[in-house]
């Protein structure tokens, strides 16, 4: 496993790759990995000979006022869980392994104008719109103009043909798949199922900042989401039949910690609960069976108010806020 910090010794590697009739199959990451980056790395080397990992945090799809100081930078322990992965992979026949780690610097990306992380910023940006303005994209306006501009680069740069991503970002992969398929790129979208947490929490790097109070609070996005999908399942078509159960368990909970004294409690907002169409992501008024949906939300744990000297508070002692966002496909009826 080879680690690469500049385009040109990629592309030689990639070349060689590439008369060898070996296909590479890319999982792009943002670093502090965990179990959803790996299982997608395993899905990728089940059917890939070789797995190029980027781990790159990408400046322009924060805001100006998001965490981008405060992402977790994990480099030692990740490339020890990538090489812990290969020994795993190498004692399953036929897998492929990790053969490259891409970790660019930000210069290297965006190598003529420093990054902009405003709105009307200057720079050589990939927009998909409508899409990238609905749901995430209406809160953090920047995001997917990032998220496709980097993919956009890391595409042409590796060349692969599988990439992969996780099914917790479900905005992402319609993003990434609408982009793919608009500007012809030669490569194959694949998408792993979520990989969730014993308390169904879904996995994500910026758990580690929870800590269990806000942990605890947190997995209510999950339980609102599976209560909309009962409904669905129960034959329940039109919008306000299917979300109600989850708008109800969203709002009663967030009460009830109001209610709470300050060093017992988790707030949190709601910032949307979504039910829309898997291909456009415009929201349903009703649920066509024969194409299903998708059930998707975001909520923002606050900072704890006042943290007791003796519980767990994450990473930051709970001053940082956590933003969590979750979804469940709606799969076909007929």
């Amino acid at each position: 496993m080879r680690v690469i910090r500049q385009v040109p010794e990629l592309r030689e590697y990639r070349h060689k790759l590439l008369l060898s009739n070996r296909k590479v199959g890319f999982v792009p990451t943002m670093g502090a990995l965990h179990e959803g980056h790996l299982s997608l790395i395993r899905q990728a080397a089940a059917e890939n000979e070789d797995v190029f990992v980027s781990i790159f945090v990408n400046p322009t799809q924060f805001g100006v006022n998001e965490d981008l100081d405060s992402y977790p930078r994990t480099w030692d322990t990740d490339i020890k869980q990538l090489e812990s992965v290969n020994q795993e992979l190498a004692s399953s026949l036929g897998s492929g392994r990790v053969s490259a780690v891409f970790a660019p610097t930000t210069k290297v990306m965006y190598p003529t104008t420093p990054p902009s992380s405003e709105l009307n910023g200057d720079g050589s940006f990939v927009t998909i719109s409508p899409l990238g303005k609905l749901l995430e994209g209406s809160s953090r306006p920047v995001f997917f103009r990032g998220v496709t501009t980097v993919c956009m680069k890391l595409f042409n740069i590796v060349q692969p043909e599988n990439v992969y991503f996780g099914q917790k970002d479900i905005q992402q992969t319609v993003v990434i798949r609408r982009m793919v398929k608009d500007f012809h790129l030669n490569t194959k979208v694949n998408i792993g199922t979520t990989q969730r947490e014993l308390d169904g929490l879904a996995m994500s790097s910026r758990n580690i900042y929870l800590g269990a109070r806000r942990r605890k609070v947190g997995t209510v996005l999950f339980l609102a989401l599976s209560l909309a999908e009962q409904q669905y399942k129960m034959g329940k078509l039109k919008r306000d039949e299917i979300l109600w159960p989850a708008n109800e368990i969203m709002t009663s909970l967030r009460l009830r910690q109001e209610e709470l004294p300050a060093p017992n409690r988790a707030l949190y907002e709601v910032d949307y609960i979504s039910l829309a169409h898997p291909d456009t992501l415009e929201e349903l008024d009703e649920v066509n069976p024969a194409r299903g949906g998708i059930l998707s939300g975001a909520i923002k744990m606050q900072s704890l108010e006042e943290p007791r000297g003796e519980e767990d508070c994450g990473l930051g002692k709970g001053a940082q806020p956590v933003r969590l966002i979750d979804n469940i496909i709606l799969k076909p009826m007929v």
